[in-house]
């Protein structure tokens, strides 16, 4: 049973990783990973919103009709978005400048949309639970490792402290270099995780 638990969490972390192998929520990887900081904020909001959202499907699921069940989703996903930007504009609201728009967002993130037709909508809340939080976890891990590389790259610094003089690569803190960050992360965690 203990094993069982851990494979749905590992799942998320390797074998099904959002960013790097289903290659979802593309949007708020480029966009927030300028730094290592942000994109760890991103990453836990996110978690927390598709581990609330999972457990909520999960339990209504059976009584929604398949007509209006990716509906209903959406609902619940909008739900706890609202929740989560409210918390966040009353108790971190630095967080919640830089974060901005893509709040808002994790609404219609593939990420949060797929697990619940995928996973939720077909399992008990605890599965569903485990579920949440390894995608949340591998979407996190993700997004501070494009972040870590950018901001080192781009500004010589890891987590804001600056270790590296002078002035980055400009291009890395922009959207190239998100892209290319993200396109050679891809390669090296396919290859890695084939072997």
């Amino acid at each position: 049973m203990a094993k069982n638990n851990l494979s749905i969490i590992t799942k998320g972390l390797i074998k099904e990783n959002p960013t790097f192998v289903l290659v979802l929520g593309m949007c708020p990887t480029l966009a927030t990973t300028t730094s290592a900081l942000n994109g760890m904020e991103m990453g836990l909001a996110t978690m927390f919103v598709l581990i609330l959202s999972n457990i909520a499907i999960s339990l209504i699921a059976p009584v929604v009709p398949d007509k209006v069940h990716i509906p209903v989703y959406i609902v619940v996903i909008a739900t706890f978005v609202t929740v989560l930007q409210l918390l966040m504009q009353a108790y971190t609201p630095a967080v919640y400048r830089t974060l901005g728009l893509f709040i808002p967002l994790i609404v219609v993130n593939c990420i949060i949309l797929g697990r619940a037709e995928a996973y939720a909508g077909k399992n008990n809340w605890w599965k569903s639970a485990l579920d949440g939080l390894g995608m949340g976890l591998g979407f996190t891990m993700s997004l501070i490792v494009i972040g870590i590389i950018r901001e080192i790259l781009g500004n010589g610094s890891i987590f804001g402290w600056k270790f590296i003089t002078g002035d980055g690569i400009l291009a890395f803190v922009m959207a190239p270099g998100a892209f290319l960050v993200l396109g050679y992360l891809m390669v090296l965690f396919n290859k890695i995780a084939k072997k």
